[in-house]
């Protein structure tokens, strides 16, 4: 009996010394198994970033090269089709959120630090131009002329720019087009064809001939004149996912940023039409209506459709301020030439801001609840505040303390009940003003108009 007991001891031993050893060897390979996994999937992840990385750098290198008006033809024939890029190469990119940005430069950062020391310097020897149009002129101004610019099927000037050394004016419309007027002329310039959606904002840049679209299409454009005057596309930047409401050049002119309804702001480069980086504020609850640079270039104000006016520090990226107290979306942002004086207009009228204390030193409200204002502007000289909504309305700008006297208020000659842009022509001498219907109006001196007569 105990023979027969010890045989099957032996046995069952046996039995189990072999089990362990198949779990030993079956732990080896799955071990080994796992580890060629791990491997595969870090040489996957690598390829994969790798891949994204010469995606970006080619995208930019694309950028990059400069557009000679000997091949900028060839370039727009092969490239695009009525201003539209190839789609296909363009899917191709990854996403926004992922593109690699070279950020903003040391040498970017001084060149902003110099322009904005110059212009500091400069403003506190400026006088006011002896050119500048008195009150007693803009009292008397009038609707001189009315120049249908955009389609009729789809109306409404949305935005609107004068150039700041030529007679020119750009308008951006309903109908996905921009426009480039001549005032004295009389006469369209060009007609940019490109974006599939409205055009939210126009600007133009003081050198080389360049103008600025963004659009509702979610995309900005580069256009560049050529010397028959007529635009063609540089660029056409995608870097952000939803509708773009803002660009606004930079003072240096080689550098502007865009807003837009996905949360971020973009900086440029213009020349090359780079991101150099785009900021993502995680406070943002909704997205950017309306952004402009300050005179001297070291701040940036945005608004948004939370009622928020934010202020930030350009070389840092960093939201410095906040102001509140709109009401609704903050349709526009304009900063006086005087350097302290900011303001913005909402659906509930137009607020006055004082950066160097921070706080809100006046409040207009020219309109009822149900009228937003859409659009509101200081001179170049910083000595008069349009406003635009179911009427324009222009006020003499006072100190902080004193009244902000109305000089004159222009009835809307549309019929639609909407002044959707108002600009200052050089030295006050005239306004454009976009509205509901498709027509630009610019209004001035009788008397300006009898002499062109």
């Amino acid at each position: 009996m105990l023979g027969l007991f010890q045989n099957e001891w032996d046995a069952v031993m046996l039995s189990n010394y072999a089990l362990e050893q198949q779990l030993h060897t079956a732990r080896q390979e799955l071990s080994h198994a796992l580890y060629q996994h791990d491997a595969a999937c870090r040489v996957i992840a690598r390829l994969k970033k790798e891949r994204d990385e010469a995606r970006a750098l080619l995208a930019q290198a694309d950028r990059q090269i400069p557009m000679l008006p000997s091949n900028l033809a060839a370039s727009n024939a092969s490239t695009m089709s009525n201003g539209k890029r190839d789609l296909e190469r363009d899917d191709e990119l990854p996403p926004p959120s992922k593109r690699i940005r070279q950020g903003i430069t040391p040498e970017i950062i001084k060149e902003l630090t110099d322009c904005n020391a110059m212009l500091s310097s400069q403003r506190k020897r400026r006088q006011i131009s002896p050119t500048l149009a008195p009150v007693e002129a803009l009292e008397r101004y009038t609707q001189l002329s009315s120049h249908p610019l955009h389609k009729t099927n789809k109306p409404g000037i949305l935005c609107a720019d004068i150039h700041p050394s030529k007679g020119l004016i750009s308008t951006g419309g309903a109908d996905a087009n921009a426009v480039v007027f001549d005032r004295s002329a009389g006469q369209i310039i060009s007609t940019l064809s490109g974006h599939t959606k409205r055009v939210t904002s126009v600007k133009f840049v003081a050198r080389d001939d360049l103008l600025l679209t963004g659009s509702a299409d979610k995309t900005v454009r580069i256009w560049q004149a050529n010397e028959d005057g007529a635009y063609n596309c540089r660029h056409v930047l995608k870097d952000h996912i939803a509708e773009v409401h803002a660009v606004t050049v930079h003072a240096t002119n080689n550098y502007f940023v865009t807003a837009s309804m996905d949360k971020t702001w973009c900086f440029y480069d213009l020349s090359s039409g780079l991101c150099l980086t785009q900021v993502n504020d995680p406070g943002i609850e909704d997205g950017y209506t309306s952004a402009a640079f300050h005179p001297d270039g070291l701040i940036l104000g945005t608004g948004t459709t939370e009622s928020l006016v934010r202020i930030w520090d350009v070389k840092t990226q960093a939201n410095v301020a906040k102001f509140d107290g709109h009401s609704g979306a903050v349709t526009d942002i304009s900063f006086s030439e005087n350097g302290y004086f900011l303001a913005t207009a909402g659906y509930d009228g137009v607020k006055l801001w004082d950066l160097r204390k921070l706080k809100n030193f006046r409040t207009f409200t020219p309109y009822d609840s149900n009228t937003p204002t859409n659009s509101v502007q200081f001179d170049y000289s910083g000595s008069y505040l349009a406003i635009a909504g179911s009427d324009i309305r222009v006020y003499q700008v006072a100190s902080v303390k004193q009244e902000w006297n109305s000089i004159k208020t222009f009835l809307d000659l549309s019929g639609t009940g909407k002044a959707s842009c108002v600009r200052f022509g050089p030295d006050a001498t005239y306004l454009a003003v976009g509205t509901g219907d498709r027509n630009l109006r610019i209004f001035g001196s009788p008397d300006a108009a009898s002499e062109a007569l």
